[in-house]
């Protein structure tokens, strides 16, 4: 299996204290008010829209950039728009010490990476890592970087069917291609 490289401009999601946000669920990540919507392209626009101070994050991201945030990111409900809002806006990988269980697995069938880096809130807390950062993220071997920084870190590596996957563009075209 190939080594996946993903490198981009990181947010990370901090409250107003400066601590990142843990335990952000599927409805701060994308609102059951918009439930109804069932193009993907017009979920991103909805994306963090109910996560105290991040309300206006859809309008300042970039395809390519990548989410940082605490641990638990996603718990809550198996709302697939939590996971699609940020496909809709190209985001590159998500970066947290954990995911909601079913959050991760929705996230790795849709190939949207996520990325278990046990040690992030440690970087946070001693400014190795901030908003607009380049991150670059091995998803094979689970080695990262801080270009900004010139600074190593090492998160929890992918599987080689996790790989697949991802390499597939989902879970679907991954069965399809083992059809074959």
């Amino acid at each position: 299996m190939s080594e996946i490289i993903i490198e981009g401009r990181c947010w990370v999601l901090v409250n107003k204290d400066g601590f990142l946000i843990e335990d952000i669920d599927t409805d701060q990540i994308y609102h059951n008010a918009y439930l109804h919507l069932t193009d993907r392209k017009l979920m991103g626009q909805y994306a963090l829209g109910n996560l105290e101070g991040w309300q206006d994050f859809a309008q300042k991201a970039r395809p390519g950039d990548i989410v940082v945030a605490g641990r638990n990111f996603g718990a809550g409900s198996s709302r697939q728009q939590a996971v699609d809002c940020f496909l809709a806006l190209g985001i590159a990988a998500i970066v947290a010490p954990s995911f909601g269980a079913i959050y991760f697995r929705n996230a790795v069938n849709s190939a949207l990476p996520v990325i278990r880096w046990a040690q992030v809130d440690e970087w946070i807390r001693g400014n190795n890592l901030k908003s607009s950062d380049r991150l670059q993220l091995k998803l094979a071997t689970g080695q990262g970087r801080n270009v900004n920084r010139n600074l190593d870190f090492c998160f929890t590596p992918f599987s080689g069917v996790q790989l697949a996957i991802i390499q597939a563009g989902g879970l679907f075209n991954y069965a399809h291609q083992l059809e074959r």
